[in-house]
């Protein structure tokens, strides 16, 4: 490849962080009894009892949803007659959003409490509701880094950047930010919230000509 036609390909690599604003709740009932009508009707009065204090706290319909009833057999083992029946366990959940974090962990210690043992707090994330400016900030970056890396090796090979030939997103795949801030209580108390702070990263791939210099 001759001079007039050399490029160079760098991956730049950024993040931006801001304070998260809603608080993602993934929270179940699990019941059992000897008949399948009876756990299934347990459960649906303890996650409705769950429901009903989430809208209580201000929480909208369109923040809980549904994710899923399943009803299982409940099998143990007992010595000389082996794997027996011995009732069914029926089992719901719900995904919240809560908007308010001043209450969420108030909202969620209430309803855990709703349901009793019953209840089962699967998951809990802190997370942004619009994550377009923080993302286009750490593409910002990003570019900055590819940018520089570039300068510095065409520096380095006696050459310039010239035009821009093409430009690859490579964006890391969404996914749920760990709430590292969350720290254990006691269920009266419930757990204090800590928002810290969500890091949105970005990477890009661009290619550069490369001008010999004279």
């Amino acid at each position: 490849m001759g001079a007039d036609n050399a490029t160079i390909t760098v991956t730049g690599t950024g993040w931006a962080e801001a304070v998260p604003d809603v608080m993602l709740v993934s929270i179940g009932v699990e019941c059992r009894a000897e008949s399948v009508g009876e756990a299934y009707a347990a459960a649906g009065k303890d996650l409705a009892a769950v429901g009903t204090v989430l809208r209580g706290r201000g929480v909208a319909p369109d923040d809980i949803r549904s994710t899923g009833l399943a009803v299982r057999a409940d099998l143990a083992w007992r010595d000389g007659e082996g794997q027996r029946l011995v009732g069914y366990v029926a089992s719901s959940s719900l995904a919240v959003r809560l908007r308010d974090l001043s209450s969420a962990s108030a909202a969620v210690s209430e309803a855990v409490r709703s349901g009793g043992d019953n209840v089962r707090l699967n998951n809990l994330q802190l997370a942004l509701a619009d994550d377009s400016a923080v993302r286009a900030r750490a593409r910002d970056a990003a570019w900055q880094d590819a940018l520089s890396a570039a300068a510095q090796y065409a520096t380095l090979a006696s050459s310039s950047l010239g035009s821009v030939l093409s430009i690859t997103d490579q964006r890391p795949g969404p996914g749920p930010v760990p709430v590292a801030g969350l720290q254990r209580a006691s269920a009266t108390e419930g757990p204090p919230v800590e928002p810290g702070a969500n890091r949105v990263e970005a990477a890009v791939a661009v290619t550069w000509e490369l001008q010999q210099q004279q």
